[in-house]
């Protein structure tokens, strides 16, 4: 499923409109705040347009975990329209490209694995590639796409644990380890090639289905992990909830109470007593967008206000653990949400 010729019409229509990047996030709150929200993310693209090195990537703090950190920052930029060739930033996704097809190893993973957390990066970059693959007009690129996305969706499937999740690396490098985080990630980017028209096998998304029903606790949370059962995640649970829908899980019994759960720890934005809002968001404000109009409508205006108020003065947005580029390719992502623009982010 390919996007071209509504893209393209957003971009000569909406950029030439507001002299940059130009986005309509469907406000019903008026032109002010719509045009607060407008500069707000042209801010941040550029702090991550100057921000990336030479040589296509960006990194957390102290230089860690590039491919994952490149794949979310590509992700922020092709949300706000951009492809490999128009766009504002199309330098910058088509260098984030050429970055991650070069981090591609022989047995498919895509990234570095002496990192003992690959399985982010190789799960964020199928998800971003799957996206440029969409949108990639040149038939060598989709061809070499195409052939690292199969090789990809091969490794993905191949780590996969006994118990149908994901731990931080591959189960084949000898660990059965299994944990939520990394089992979403892998989820939507395998869902991201599906939709892209890569082949992924339906057996295995169907056994991470029933890991994640299997975490589920009786208050409708989801726990850490199949093996470390504990109390219910807030984050894990949005992440899961948005990873079900992803897989076309919007009705199962398991969905209500995942939903009802997450409302109620997460709706009011204030979670600081668990940590990890901006992972928790961006997965929330998913499950958000996937609700009643009126429903995202409320909730993204609050959730808007509070990422543009957070905001730092050289447009970045800062996170604690993993830095200013994790932080504020997050906070676009939730912010660019309303642009629809991304057949794995729309209803």
């Amino acid at each position: 499923m390919t996007f071209r010729t509504s893209r393209r019409e957003w971009l000569i229509g909406s950029a030439a409109a507001l002299g940059g990047v130009g986005l309509s996030l469907g406000s019903t709150r008026g032109a002010t705040q719509e045009a607060q929200w407008n500069e707000s993310a042209r801010r941040g693209l550029d702090w991550l347009a100057s921000h990336q090195s030479r040589l296509g990537h960006w990194t957390a703090t102290n230089n860690t975990y590039p491919a994952a950190m490149t794949a979310l920052a590509g992700m922020a930029m092709i949300c706000s329209g951009s492809t490999t060739i128009q766009g504002p930033y199309a330098a910058n996704v088509r260098r984030a490209t050429d970055y991650l097809l070069n981090k591609v190893t022989a047995n498919g993973l895509i990234g570095d694995a002496s990192d003992n957390h690959y399985t982010y990066g190789h799960g964020f970059s199928m998800l971003f590639l799957s996206q440029v693959l969409g949108e990639e007009e040149d038939e060598d690129r989709r061809e070499q796409l195409v052939e690292v996305l199969v090789k990809a969706v091969e490794f993905s499937i191949n780590a996969q644990t006994a118990s149908g999740g994901w731990g931080y690396v591959s189960a084949k490098d000898g660990s059965d380890f299994d944990e939520g985080s990394t089992t979403i990630t892998q989820v939507q980017g395998l869902r991201g090639c599906r939709n892209a028209g890569i082949a992924v096998d339906r057996d295995a998304i169907e056994r991470a289905k029933k890991y994640i029903y299997d975490c589920k606790n009786q208050d409708g949370g989801i726990s850490y992990s199949s093996r470390n059962r504990g109390g219910s995640r807030p984050a894990i649970t949005a992440a899961a909830l948005a990873a079900l829908y992803n897989a076309g899980d919007y009705e199962s019994e398991h969905v209500p109470e995942m939903l009802a759960y997450s409302k109620r720890e997460l709706h009011s934005l204030n979670n600081s007593g668990f940590g990890h809002w901006h992972y928790t968001y961006l997965y929330y404000s998913q499950v958000m967008y996937r609700q009643t109009e009126e429903d995202w409508h409320g909730f993204r205006d609050r959730l808007y206000a509070r990422i543009v108020s957070e905001q730092q003065a050289d447009g970045s947005w800062s996170e604690g653990a993993y830095g200013a580029v994790y932080g504020t390719s997050t906070m676009l992502i939730m912010l660019q949400l309303d642009r629809g623009l991304l057949p794995i982010y729309q209803r």
